[in-house]
């Protein structure tokens, strides 16, 4: 089991392991916040998603939700200092998403624990401040983040922390806000962000921690490539595609065979710059890219916000052997800054082991980060499944400079 060689190298060497992470990640700023979908096959551990804007804060365990506010705290002084005591919260626009507006309270809920005033605002203009209820029955009052809206002119906030993951630029927005420090910084958004960046930083941080721990790479990369010029429209786009989710595929296949690995390949065709699960089909062979029904070629045509879907990748696709009351389900680590923070279980009961959990009748259940430290049959799972988290802090860290994304204010 790769959960128990992954847990048993990073025990043996786990003095080396830290001082490498720690020499990494100072040398990097990092956001405020992120979140990394995890899926556990038995054969391998990888993230298969990470978010920088995460939406399920409210998901996470009460016991998580309580150490999370010295964790947001020690963020906030350690790398803005005593002074910050005015936050801005810049939201969606999700107006009947009651599940992200608890989200958005719980937020509010860690930061406000400290005694810091938060106010919660969308980058657009209203006539008025909403009033929104939750799903849980929590009211917050929606401002707009204009500089001509009364809240800005009144509000001067110390910080700008984003939860909008910025699918749309906002760039004139942007132009107005510029004195004042964001974190997670927009230049992170959708808008320029693509997944195949954030894998190939992933994968090669992974080679570098398993050089390290001793152990074979493979246990925790997850094969990613890049398909560019993408049209779903065009049949000799579908066609190339075809053939590099086969050549893939025949990849795969070899290094499964190579390990005794019995599992049939598959992939997932994913748009390369959006998040909500949108935009993600599972394949299993080239003829399936071409015989895509009508339904399918529609998922794939328009991401959040009716972007059109111009580039994909090709992901190896990693079964889960988790389960929840009978249900597939998949590990969701939340991390404040550099640290663990908490997480929860996404389950699906309409789906396989095979398929996409982040879909539309997902159900979430308790997890916490405490409760991963307990040693269950000798096999801790905060070294496992929390080690695959830091290394995408890492990978977003290398894709912030990329980016040349400013963390205005951070020390």
């Amino acid at each position: 089991m790769a959960k128990l060689t992954l847990h048993k190298q990073t025990l043996a060497n786990m003095q080396e392991i830290c001082s490498w992470f720690k020499s990494k990640s100072n040398e990097f700023q990092h956001p405020i916040y992120s979140s990394y979908d995890i899926r556990d096959s038995g054969y391998k551990i990888s993230n298969v998603d990470a978010n920088i804007f995460p939406a399920g804060f409210n998901n996470i365990c009460p016991t998580d939700k309580e150490t999370s506010v010295s964790l947001m705290n020690k963020y906030i002084i350690e790398h803005y200092g005593e002074k910050i005591k005015k936050i801005l919260l810049v939201t969606e626009e999700h107006t009947n998403n009651a599940f992200y507006w608890e989200n958005v309270f719980t937020i509010k809920s860690l930061i406000e624990a400290s005694s810091i005033e938060v106010k919660v605002a969308i980058p657009r203009e209203l006539e008025q401040p909403m009033q929104i209820t939750s799903s849980a029955g929590n009211e917050i009052t929606v401002h707009s983040a204009l500089m001509s809206g009364s809240l800005m002119k009144e509000f001067k906030p110390d910080l700008i922390i984003s939860n909008n993951d910025f699918s749309e630029a906002y760039e004139e927005w942007a132009k107005t806000v510029t004195e004042f420090p964001m974190n997670p910084p927009r230049e992170l958004g959708w808008y320029q962000r693509k997944k195949s960046t954030y894998f190939k930083y992933y994968n090669q941080l992974v080679e570098e921690f398993s050089a390290i721990a001793k152990i074979d790479p493979f246990l925790m990369t997850v094969e990613t490539e890049l398909f560019e010029h993408f049209d779903i429209g065009d049949e000799n786009s579908r066609a190339a595609l075809a053939a590099r989710v086969d050549a893939m595929l025949a990849h795969l296949k070899t290094e499964y065979q190579k390990r005794g690995i019995t599992q049939e390949p598959f992939v997932f065709v994913k748009n390369n710059a959006g998040t909500y699960g949108l935009a993600v089909i599972r394949v299993g062979s080239g003829a399936e890219v071409k015989e895509w029904s009508y339904k399918s070629r529609k998922k794939m045509k328009a991401a959040k916000g009716g972007r059109d879907v111009e580039e994909v990748i090709i992901q190896e696709g990693i079964p889960s052997i988790v389960e929840s009351d009978g249900a597939s389900a998949e590990p969701v680590i939340y991390m404040i800054g550099s640290e663990l923070a908490g997480g929860f279980l996404r389950t699906h009961s309409e789906k396989s082991s095979t398929e996409s959990l982040n879909s539309p009748g997902a159900v979430y259940k308790r997890l916490c980060v405490s409760d991963l430290a307990i040693n269950t049959p000798g096999c801790p799972q905060e070294n496992v499944y929390g080690w695959t988290a830091k290394l995408g802090l890492l990978a977003i860290a290398h894709e912030a400079r990329e980016l040349k994304a400013e963390f205005k204010g951070y020390k």
